[in-house]
């Protein structure tokens, strides 16, 4: 095994389990709190099924290697909309009150990163579409 692809596939992997976590918690409180929160903060309260679904259901797909790029390119869109409109007014590390966007961008990083390259390493998508020489 390359070192790249271990690594990349420990990106997916930790990308994938942060996401399923925050989905699950989205759902788990009530997604109607999540809807409230959107509409609070000037966001249409439906996206909020959109970004709890994505972080949900995506971070299973990173999680088996499935559609990595796709997953991680709807998170990378997710991460933007987060740092800018929730967390760059509190800044890089935040305030009493509220984190900073310092794990929002780590986060977004390693989206990039993903949809960029994608991960074949125990990929799903490997064994269903057999993409050898392919990223």
């Amino acid at each position: 095994m390359k070192k790249l692809e271990v690594s990349t596939f420990l990106l997916r992997i930790v990308l994938g389990i942060s996401f399923f976590v925050h989905g699950l918690v989205k759902f788990q409180g009530g997604i109607g709190n999540t809807v409230g929160w959107f509409d609070s903060i000037g966001i249409p309260g439906f996206l909020a099924y959109f970004v709890g679904g994505v972080e949900l259901i995506g971070g299973i797909a990173l999680i088996l290697g499935l559609g990595t790029r796709v997953v991680s390119a709807l998170l990378t869109v997710i991460m933007v909309g987060a740092i800018l409109k929730v967390k760059l007014a509190v800044g890089f590390l935040g305030t009493a009150e509220m984190v900073g966007y310092e794990l929002d961008l780590a986060f977004l990083v390693i989206a990039v990163f993903l949809a960029t390259n994608g991960s074949k390493l125990w990929a799903v998508d490997q064994a269903l579409f057999n993409k050898e020489g392919k990223n």
